[in-house]
């Protein structure tokens, strides 16, 4: 048996290497909407997170999703990554 890939993704708060399965996508629209992507298949610009509030602050701090994303990210984007990794937290 061959062992498959596991893709990787770099996450825009600590910078580490981690399994795109584990991370939370965020991704930008053609149309210029801004949203959380829970199954990673959505069309559009993608900047992944690790589920830790503490990468979620740096990312906020070092301004690494609007980079990513190449534009403004509403605090609303913010506030749905927070209840996001709360949640998982409770997991």
């Amino acid at each position: 048996m061959s062992n498959k890939k596991v893709p990787l993704r770099q996450c825009i708060g600590c910078h580490e290497m981690k399994s795109k399965r584990d991370m939370i996508r965020v991704i930008k629209t053609a149309e210029g909407e801004i949203c959380l992507d829970g199954t990673g298949r959505k069309n559009g610009r993608g900047a992944y997170i690790c589920p830790d509030m503490e990468c979620l602050t740096q990312a906020v701090k070092s301004r690494g999703l609007e980079r990513s994303l190449k534009t403004a990210i509403p605090e609303s984007i913010f506030d749905a990554l927070k209840e996001e990794m709360s949640r998982i937290d409770k997991k």
